[in-house]
């Protein structure tokens, strides 16, 4: 196998067209270059021409010392990581394949230098980290919930959900609240509610809204805008919802608010979910990604949908070493 770095006409020469996240475009992949301080660097792994890994990663000189993360920090990006695009039916060959270009990938980063350090959240369809844990490297298991919307109708879709979250959801029918798909203005309104709900709390804000509004005109057939209006126009809630090929991932906002009683974002999620089932332009997209099930008091809302709980790794740099840059370097994803 040979492993080569990409240009971005070139990564996007080689993406399939299915089973990869929404980050891993080029479009998404160039917004965030533009927005942080590391450098991107494009691996693939070919047999011959025809490519059978791909890896994008981030490079960053810090006084802590290097720092090479996918995705990096603070941009609200769940995942990134490898990719595996081996079509081998025969599960030897695609360790063969895994185990041999993380092995490369991780000699040509210098991963096991004292002062580097290495983090990558990797996508729900990598689902064999061994290569990294064998060279020395710490796996976590972290989850999402997916909803699988493949085979329903707008009649069926909320027959797993739990029973308060059903009657929620048609109470929703009978108030004055209206849902609709809306532009730029309102993204931004949806940043500021955010970053004020954490001001709040004492925090910054986790996203800033240059790379949000970079990213979506970057992604402009790939992302919707929704916002919950009350009657008299005024905003309630809203969220952003970023699109792959095959799965809507709840992105950005839900701070939540009630009307009449009733969750709004349940509302919100409830229209995204519509939209997902029964509108021809989202006919490939068949799953609806909650984007984490990590933290506790957010899993007993999201777990009311009754979707799959979905396992992703986070793999990281292990050792004294690391403990102290990571005391001096902010890693937090969202």
């Amino acid at each position: 196998m040979e492993t080569r770095n990409l240009s971005l006409s070139e990564w996007t020469d080689v993406l399939p067209d299915s089973g990869t996240e929404v980050f891993h475009t080029a479009p998404a992949l160039e917004a965030v270059d533009d927005h942080t301080e590391g450098e991107l660097q494009l691996y693939g792994g070919f047999k011959g021409d025809q490519p059978v890994a791909l890896l994008p990663v981030f490079v960053d000189h810090k006084a802590v010392g290097r720092i090479v993360t996918s995705p990096p920090p603070s941009m609200g990006i769940p995942r990134l990581g490898p990719l595996l695009l081996s079509n081998s039916p025969k599960q030897r060959k695609k360790e063969t394949v895994n185990y041999g270009f993380t092995a490369e990938i991780l000699d040509d980063l210098s991963v096991d230098a004292r002062l580097t350090l290495f983090r990558v959240i990797c996508p729900r369809a990598y689902a064999d980290p061994r290569p990294f844990q064998w060279n020395q490297l710490k796996v976590t298991p972290e989850f999402t919930y997916i909803l699988d919307l493949e085979n329903v109708t707008d009649d069926t879709v909320m027959d797993p959900f739990s029973r308060s979250l059903r009657n929620e959801m048609r109470r929703g029918e009978e108030i004055d609240v209206t849902v609709g798909v809306e532009g730029r203005g309102a993204a931004k309104r949806i940043w500021d509610s955010v970053g004020t709900h954490f001001e709040e709390q004492g925090m910054q804000p986790p996203i800033k809204w240059e790379f949000v509004r970079d990213l979506l005109e970057a992604l402009p057939e790939h992302h919707r805008v929704y916002v919950a209006r009350e009657p008299d126009g005024s905003f309630s809630s809203g969220i952003i919802v970023l699109y792959s090929d095959d799965t809507a991932y709840f992105w950005l906002g839900g701070i939540m608010t009630t009307y009449d009683g009733v969750s709004v974002n349940s509302l919100l999620h409830r229209r995204v979910i519509e939209d997902i089932v029964t509108e021809p332009q989202l006919e490939s997209v068949t799953r609806y990604d909650l984007v984490g099930a990590n933290t506790e008091r957010l899993c007993e809302y999201k777990g009311k949908f009754s979707g799959d709980l979905v396992p992703y790794y986070v793999v990281e740099s292990v050792g004294p070493e690391m403990k102290l840059a990571k005391g001096a370097y902010d890693f937090a994803s969202r």
